[in-house]
């Protein structure tokens, strides 16, 4: 496994746990482009059906996650789409034919793509205990350009990627009472509506 490959596997993970219609969408248009060439395993993406549904759900994500509290719901949701696609993605970049290797890429992938998804949901349900809608479309905006600068970077530095992926998990540690004080606020409020 070189670096490329891992950063390439770890960026479709972390993208993944954010918004994962997105990556699955930018990466099949990338395929079929011909602005890089996917891993084998990755090229189904680029068929006209797969990107008209990625494409679709794309959309339909965009407008929900704009909403306060629907993005919330949304989230909740995805955590069972989320954090699978992004475990499968990093096993299908990393799948050198052994049979060790996919197994521990999903689960590297797994882990990456629930620390992100976890970081995002409890950061956006926190946003939505403000009363105004603009620091929640604030986020909601930065997200929708983090990915896609995310896997540019992961593309064509790799190195550097895997350095601010570490640093945003330290973040994301420092940040873990303000994020499980966001989750705890949506699940009283999915328990009480």
């Amino acid at each position: 496994m070189s670096m490329p490959e891992l950063a390439l596997a770890l960026a479709l993970a972390w993208g993944a746990g954010i918004r994962v219609y997105l990556v699955l969408f930018l990466l099949g248009l990338a395929g079929r482009m011909g602005w890089m060439a996917l891993p084998a395993d990755l090229a189904i993406l680029s068929h006209p059906l797969v990107l008209g549904a990625s494409g679709l759900m794309l959309a339909v994500e965009f407008f929900a996650d704009k909403v306060p509290w629907i993005d919330s719901l949304w989230d909740a949701v995805h955590t069972f789409i989320r954090i699978p696609a992004g475990a499968a993605l990093a096993a299908m970049v990393l799948g050198d034919g052994t049979a060790a290797m996919p197994v521990v890429a999903a689960i590297l992938g797994g882990a990456v793509t629930a620390g992100a998804h976890f970081t995002k949901a409890g950061a956006r349900s926190a946003l939505n205990l403000s009363p105004e809608p603009f620091s929640n479309w604030a986020a909601s905006f930065a997200e929708d350009a983090a990915v896609p600068a995310g896997l540019w970077l992961a593309i064509a530095y790799p190195a550097a990627f895997l350095v601010l992926l570490a640093a945003g998990a330290v973040c994301a540690v420092l940040l873990l009472r303000w994020i499980l004080g966001g989750l705890g606020a949506l699940v009283r409020r999915l328990r009480s509506g």
